[in-house]
């Protein structure tokens, strides 16, 4: 199916892997024209690279999310170099492990302030400063997407990921109040809720290439995943970037507010 998406511009943050890679190549392959940031320049140019040797068009541009006057250098860049706007993907966020390559998890009670802002600023400020920072185009063209990739941990919580889960439980609720502001301007927005998602950055703790009948973790885990158990797997890049690139086309401009469960069962929240 045609998703009608050729030609727009689109900014993935936190696409230098993983996730976020996989849905600057999807919306590539589309004929969007991508800019890849990521908090490390080498990785952003890295995936420009691997989409313009693939016949697509994109630039790396190095920016952290946190800090809003780099978001809105990065996005004056993008339009100067792409042209203006059409869809924001909010990638950015979770915190890694780097030995493990899990989520950190630990007891609220065991955790200090400092923590704290991290992971509000990564995972919740990301979002409200990209997403400030390319509205005013968007409203005055009339014209865009915002999709914001959350985790089911906001939507139904999780022990020891308490800061986490009301980060991603901000961006569903900011998601909502911001797609009734901006309705009007003939832009949606929406969320994709994520279980367990396994990639080269997730390595070692969840492994893309486990398999349920060598790895007991991994069977212990599908238990909690009924499409997983079918399928033997837990999440890929790629289940979160065609649910990502239908939000964002033209088919889906009358879905808005919404929150979509990518997540294997996970969680089946009405």
């Amino acid at each position: 199916m045609d998703l009608q998406l050729k030609g727009r511009v689109a900014i993935i943050t936190g696409a230098g892997q993983g996730i976020g890679r996989e849905i600057a190549r999807v919306l590539a392959e589309e004929g969007v024209k991508i800019g890849v940031n990521d908090f490390f320049q080498d990785r952003a140019e890295r995936v420009a690279q691997e989409i313009t040797a693939r016949g697509g068009l994109a630039i790396g541009v190095q920016a952290d999310v946190t800090d809003l006057d780099q978001v809105r250098e990065m996005v004056r860049k993008i339009a100067e170099t792409l042209g203006p706007v059409d869809i924001l993907v909010n990638n950015a966020g979770v915190i890694i492990e780097k030995k493990t390559g899990q989520v950190k998890r630990s007891a609220f009670v065991e955790s200090v302030p400092e923590a704290w802002k991290k992971e509000a600023d990564l995972n919740f400020y990301g979002c409200l400063n990209c997403t400030h920072a390319v509205l005013p185009s968007m409203m005055e063209r009339k014209k865009g997407s915002l999709v914001s990739v959350i985790s089911e941990a906001g939507r139904v919580g999780e022990a020891n990921l308490a800061v986490y889960s009301g980060a991603k439980a901000g961006i569903l609720g900011f998601t909502k109040a911001i797609a009734r502001e901006v309705g009007r301007h003939a832009i949606n927005a929406n969320c994709v809720a994520l279980g367990a998602v396994a990639h080269e950055g997730t390595k070692p703790g969840l492994d893309p290439e486990a398999r349920p009948e060598t790895d007991p973790k991994l069977d212990k885990m599908l238990k909690v995943y009924p499409a997983g158990r079918g399928l033997g797997r837990v999440g890929r890049p790629s289940d979160a970037a065609h649910a990502v690139a239908f939000l964002v086309s033209p088919r889906a401009e009358f879905i808005t507010g919404q929150c979509l469960s990518v997540s294997g069962g996970f969680t089946m929240v009405g």
